[in-house]
């Protein structure tokens, strides 16, 4: 009788399965693509919403909807991720999402209102999806690399975000349509989807998942674990969109140039993918995942505080200082895909923090411009700002004290050992 083969015996013993390498290398692939294209659809259209609106002829009641419509998606749209992944596993889910967003971002290639707004409720649906469930695709399949995978997947989001917003006006002027500049982003969404079919049909011909895998997200507010992940991820997205949605027309009324104010807000962005990559190098080694929160959070209220004394010439200081702030978004992302005893936890803990969190963070955008309004300036606006960065501190000291570092650790090494037990013992069931 034949022994048994090593990688058995390796199931046998708790170490965790070695996937065939061209599983793995189709899987990073897959997980590039789907990064370049999580923001691309948002920043692209933002860039010819003037554009857009001239053209198409809408009035300012669609103008002030569309640029909602993400963050209204990620929150209603994203609370359901959940349940879908429940119902057709991680890799068919993102799947699904893959195509809503190719067919919603292709469909505003149709130089219609209707289609415009339909095409982005349609795409901003998919990209929901897909946001909430990337965490726990990448703890299921890179479940010893979590903090790698996680900054190769929002390097490339903020990378995709970047080039799209640059290239998508000249591209508008050579093809003489804004409609079919925003429909060709998706053609990269259709890449996206490309790539990730192998990913999903790998899966699917494998599978070992339970068809009783689904977790609620809503008692999970009610835990310390679901409070504070949700705390964090609403306080940084809050922050975020509020200064991504102000900041150049903040320069700008300040007294800078469009053309400087365009430069201060692209430097702000350029600054954050090289500051995710640092703070997750630094939070991945022990005992310095709270001091690479304190850092980042300190960074952010300084930036703030910059803003609001130094006079716009010296802009660039908070520009790179809130820069650097907004990489916090990838630490927030490897507590997520840490999180959780099991990989339907981890689904339903990513689903609470991004729907809630995505839903309150709408409030930033609409109160900034709401007290700039009221008031007629910008000092109200970001002294508000400054409060939630300082209440942002508070919560990452809360979230990186030790019964919750444990508790995240101890689920992510407890779920990577009991998959490969349950799998183990399915493995012995078909040799028998």
């Amino acid at each position: 009788m034949p022994s048994p083969a090593p990688a058995a015996s390796a199931r046998a013993s708790g170490t965790p399965l070695t996937k065939p390498r061209s599983a793995v290398v189709f899987g990073v692939i897959a997980l590039v693509l789907i990064g370049l294209n999580l923001r691309a659809g948002i920043t692209g259209a933002s860039a010819l919403l003037h554009d857009l609106q001239t053209v198409l002829g809408y009035g300012p009641l669609v103008a002030a909807f569309i640029p909602s419509i993400p963050t209204l998606c990620f929150a209603l749209a994203g609370a359901g991720t959940s349940w879908l992944t429940g119902k057709l596993g991680v890799e068919k889910a993102i799947l699904l999402s893959l195509a809503m967003l190719a067919g919603g971002l292709l469909l505003r290639g149709i130089p219609a209102t209707g289609m415009l707004v339909a095409g982005s409720v349609l795409g901003m649906s998919g990209l929901a999806v897909c946001n909430v469930a990337m965490p726990s695709f990448i703890r299921e399949h890179f479940a010893s690399r979590t903090s790698l995978m996680t900054a190769v997947y929002t390097v490339t989001m903020t990378t995709g975000a970047t080039v799209t917003a640059v290239a998508v006006v000249p591209l508008a002027q050579a093809l003489g349509s804004p409609s079919a500049a925003v429909g060709a982003i998706g053609i990269t969404a259709v890449a996206a989807f490309l790539g990730f079919l192998p990913v999903a049909l790998h899966a699917h011909r494998n599978s070992t998942r339970s068809t009783a895998g689904q977790v609620s997200p809503w008692p999970l507010l009610r835990t310390r674990k679901g409070l504070l992940l949700t705390a964090i991820f609403t306080l940084q997205a809050l922050l975020a969109y509020a200064l991504l949605s102000w900041f150049p027309y903040m320069l700008t009324t300040m007294g800078m140039d469009a053309s400087g104010s365009g430069l201060m807000f692209g430097l702000m962005q350029l600054v954050s993918v090289p500051a995710g990559m640092l703070l997750i190098a630094i939070g991945s080694r022990p005992r310095m995942l709270r001091p690479a929160f304190y850092l980042v959070s300190v960074t952010m209220a300084v930036g703030l505080a910059l803003l609001l004394v130094l006079p716009v010439g010296l802009a660039i200081v908070p520009a790179i200082l809130l820069g650097f702030g907004l990489g916090i978004f990838p630490l927030v992302m490897v507590m997520i895909s840490r999180s959780g005893a099991s990989t339907a936890e981890t689904t339903a803990l990513s689903t609470l923090a991004q729907s809630t969190g995505y839903l309150l963070a709408t409030t930033g955008p609409f109160g900034m411009g709401l007290l700039h309004s009221t008031t007629g300036g910008w000092t109200l606006p970001l002294a508000l700002l400054l409060a939630l960065a300082l209440v942002q501190i508070v919560v990452a000291h809360l979230i990186t004290g030790g019964a919750m570092t444990r508790s995240i650790s101890g689920t992510a090494a407890a779920s990577v050992s009991g998959t490969a037990g349950s799998t183990a013992g399915r493995v012995a069931g078909k040799r028998k």
